[in-house]
């Protein structure tokens, strides 16, 4: 278990997007520092095989299913999360979807289904745990998934772009209401990280050269390189922030146009 004040033991953790990728790293990273982890996403299958392994390393889990896009499914896994461990303290709102499109050529299903999850979701979860945790008297965090995206832009990406930019300004504005409450609001903009979702890209001749064109540490994020930062927004370390958002890139956002 993690010293304080990098602590979350006695916490209810909630990680999003937790069947694969940066959440089903947070939900052990969560673990690791003491809480009890709420896993949820639509694949539930495969959050049960975490909520396995976390249990034989002495954790407390729960699989939880999970759509982000829709509010009866976020309250569902919410009043899961009650039944069997009370209030959820902690939120990791992490899920989202990352589908590439040329502007002229999207659709608008492409790019409310970009919205909906991206954005939407976002809402929904930290609404619900907002919500939840006013009404209960008790303090919070919740740590919103942005990206370095949400603070400049990529080719093909500009619907991704602009649901990520809204989670950054969702983040603040969410910060500032619920700051009376002892409920923090704060943002990682992570840069990239090899995950299953862009991993052969990253793996291509063109994708390593992306890394050395545009990265000045010339390399991919370790997801191990994310644990500090998420800890510090998670836990009473960073008890006097709300309303931050890091970039956790490599130096990707400082790099000259």
């Amino acid at each position: 278990m993690l010293a304080t004040p990098f602590s979350l033991a006695g916490k209810t953790v909630l990680v999003t997007g937790a069947s694969s990728g940066l959440g089903a790293h947070f939900a052990r990273l969560a673990q690791a520092a003491g809480a009890r982890v709420v896993l949820a996403a639509r694949r539930v299958e495969r959050l049960q095989a975490l909520v396995e392994q976390l249990e034989t390393q002495g954790g407390e889990a729960l699989a939880v299913a999970l759509d982000v896009t829709q509010r009866d499914s976020v309250e569902q896994a919410f009043d899961q999360a009650e039944a069997r461990f009370g209030v959820v303290d902690v939120v990791i709102n992490n899920a989202g979807i990352g589908d590439p499109g040329r502007f002229l050529e999207l659709s608008g299903q492409d790019w409310q289904r970009m919205l909906s999850t991206n954005l939407d979701g976002v809402f929904h979860v930290a609404q619900c745990a907002g919500q939840r945790l006013v009404k209960a008297g008790r303090a919070g965090s919740i740590v919103n998934i942005a990206s370095i995206l949400g603070l400049r832009v990529g080719a093909g990406l500009s619907h991704y772009c602009t649901a990520k930019a809204g989670v950054v300004q969702l983040t603040k504005a969410m910060a500032l209401e619920l700051a009376r409450y002892r409920i923090r609001v704060n943002a990682i903009a992570p840069g990239y990280f090899k995950t299953e979702m862009n991993e052969a890209y990253f793996d291509s001749e063109a994708g390593q050269g992306y890394i050395k064109d545009h990265v000045p540490m010339r390399r991919l994020g370790q997801l191990s390189e994310l644990d500090g930062p998420l800890l510090l927004l998670a836990s009473d370390a960073g008890a006097f922030m709300t309303g931050s958002v890091l970039a956790v890139d490599g130096g990707h956002l400082v790099n000259p146009l």
